[in-house]
């Protein structure tokens, strides 16, 4: 990469900064440090891609403020930087001007979102698919689904990998383990056994794992009230859905949807619109 500007002399709409091994470097080189922490100040919107959260921690812009990292850096970060506040489940984070993504992959969600806020939501999808993504994500999902996690888990190539299939697109089923022991075609305790030695977890926590997945999704790609989302997830109350994300996720249902749903980092750019320049 040929830089043909001084940093001084740069101004943007928005800055990203991106990740990689030399984004971590940076943590010693004050003078960039000082560089990096005055554009930010000229800038109205600052993000970064996975490892690049470390160049603007490093800079003093996020301390006390959420931001996320790639996952394989948490415990990295989270020792170089005490005074920003790491956010482990999302795979983008807002925070006032300043945004934060996980991996590259999800730094392609955020990109998204950065267009459907400034430009709309149906140029955004079509943003989408001509870079051939096939689900938008919102910044709200977390790192690791519970279908990869168990994936990631499993002993053996396709742990009940049919039957985890089918409970996913069925959340609204009775899905206790009588009855997936049933469709399993073993008894229940041996079904039990056989699925914990497996994947790791128990079948009532994975399936209480995928109901919390779908509800995070629904809650920040829709409008839809949250007794609505708990019954279509397969929970039998707004109240049951409730207490397993303040189990899961230590925040209720109504809190996350402000923090994470997609409409609502529309707000802050509204001033930049209908110009999306990057820097």
């Amino acid at each position: 990469m040929l830089a043909t500007k001084a940093l001084a002399r740069l101004s943007a709409d928005t800055l990203l900064i991106a990740g990689g091994p030399g984004a971590r470097t940076t943590m010693m080189d004050r003078r960039l440090n000082a560089a990096l922490r005055a554009l930010c100040e000229r800038v109205p919107r600052v993000g970064s891609i996975c490892t690049g959260a470390f160049a603007l921690a490093a800079a003093g812009l996020l301390d006390g403020q959420r931001a996320t990292t790639h996952w394989a850096h948490f415990d990295e970060f989270g020792t170089a930087f005490p005074k920003v506040q790491i956010d482990r489940d999302a795979l983008f984070v807002t925070d006032g001007k300043f945004h934060s993504s996980a991996g590259i992959s999800a730094g392609i969600d955020y990109a998204l979102s950065i267009v459907e806020s400034d430009l709309g939501r149906a140029v955004s999808l079509d943003v989408a698919r001509a870079l051939v993504v096939f689900l938008k994500r919102p910044g709200g999902q977390a790192q690791f689904s519970a279908q990869l996690a168990a994936e990631a888990a499993a002993v053996g190539a396709d742990a009940f990998g049919e039957l985890r299939s089918w409970m996913a697109a069925h959340l609204r089923n009775d899905l206790s383990v009588q009855a997936l022991a049933d469709r399993a075609g073993m008894s229940a305790r041996t079904f039990a056994r056989r699925f914990g030695d497996a994947l790791k977890i128990t079948p009532a926590k994975y399936v209480m794992t995928l109901r919390v997945d779908a509800a995070r999704r629904m809650l920040t790609d829709s409008h839809a009230p949250i007794a609505r989302v708990a019954d279509r997830c397969g929970f039998p109350s707004a109240e049951a859905m409730r207490v397993a994300f303040q189990r899961q996720l230590n925040v209720a249902p109504s809190d996350f949807r402000a923090r994470f749903q997609s409409s609502a980092s529309s707000r802050h750019s509204s001033a930049l619109k209908p110009r999306l320049r990057l820097g």
